[in-house]
């Protein structure tokens, strides 16, 4: 018998301000694709619930918390933050038009629909690099999901996020305690060696398997105050 493979729709197709980017459907998963590069799908999303919940169990045990969420992606993030009442706020910073429109009237508001209507949700458009640098505005937890890893990013102006200088000014935006959580699709002791040069404590990773190949990760690091 030959096997049957389901063959990706495109459902939107777009011209970004940092090249294309594409929605398509394969089977039951959505997927997002940037300048021919996997992003992420709906297949699993542990690892994307994982980031919100270990930067939150970081945390010394105040109340009200603030998050920022770097990166939209497919709302797995998001929507497990907006599922926790532990969130007073909830900040989402994402770049790219069209991904902020598959969430609000696309294919993507299956995910993420309840989150967006809650209150304490708010999506700001803006280049997270950017966003780190300029914002006035501080938070308890910072959650960075906008590559496929420290070193595999999705654009190159993105590398500048994990260097010396883009940690000090994640360091900036976290609160005296603050955590800073890094998804990545693979462990990087590399990238732990860069947090600890950079003034973090507490530096450590937490891994998620997978069903092939090495497993997704979740760097996590603390801001001294």
């Amino acid at each position: 018998m030959t096997a049957v493979y389901d063959t990706p729709v495109v459902l939107d197709r777009r011209e970004g301000p940092y090249g294309e980017v594409v929605l398509r459907r394969h089977g039951v998963l959505l997927q997002i694709i940037a300048n021919g590069c996997f992003l992420m799908d709906t297949s699993d999303g542990r690892s994307e619930r994982l980031l919100v919940d270990a930067a939150r169990d970081a945390l010394d045990g105040r109340a009200a918390l603030a998050v920022l969420i770097g990166g939209l992606g497919v709302g797995f993030s998001l929507a497990h933050a907006a599922a926790d009442p532990r969130w007073g706020r909830i900040t989402v910073v994402e770049r790219e038009p069209a991904v902020i429109d598959w969430h609000r009237d696309g294919p993507l508001a299956e995910i993420s629909a309840g989150a967006l209507a809650d209150p304490r949700t708010a999506i700001v458009r803006a280049d997270l690099v950017a966003y780190v640098n300029e914002t006035s505005d501080t938070f308890d937890a910072l959650c960075l999901d906008i590559d496929n890893g420290p070193g595999w990013t999705v654009t190159e102006d993105n590398d500048s996020l994990y260097s010396p200088a883009g940690l000090a000014a994640c360091a900036r935006v976290l609160r005296p305690g603050g955590v800073l959580a890094v998804w990545s699709a693979e462990p990087s002791p590399e990238f732990e060696g860069t947090l600890r040069n950079a003034g973090f404590q507490q530096v450590r990773t937490e891994e998620v398997p997978v069903a092939r190949g090495v497993p997704d990760a979740v760097h996590l690091a603390v801001r001294p105050g």
